[in-house]
């Protein structure tokens, strides 16, 4: 797949290099040559070519995620994890800078 890419992209470099350097070329006509002949066509078919591989990936980090979710609920734990107790402070207990209530 990547060899079709590469030869697409030489053969459109070719003829922004043909482009820019005919005696009524110019360089800006080049630089829009390779990009809407080579560069955005070759990105197209790539993004396109690679949504399989795009969608394996997600398929398999999801099914990881969910046998790390299993398996840490059949620990007898919490879908997070050990959980710290959580501090709540005394209604009594001084509150603010230097230990007075505020």
């Amino acid at each position: 797949m990547y060899i079709i890419a590469i030869g697409w992209l030489y053969v459109s470099l070719m003829m922004s290099v043909a482009e820019a350097t005919n005696t009524t070329g110019t360089v800006l006509g080049a630089i829009i040559t390779f990009l809407l002949y080579g560069a955005g066509p070759v990105a197209l078919l790539m993004y396109i070519l690679g949504t399989p591989a795009r969608r394996k990936a997600i398929r398999a980090r999801e099914a990881q995620e969910a046998e790390m979710l299993r398996a840490s609920t059949t620990d007898g734990q919490a879908p997070g994890g050990p959980q710290e107790p959580v501090e709540t402070g005394r209604p009594d207990a001084p509150q603010g800078p230097a230990g007075r209530r505020d």
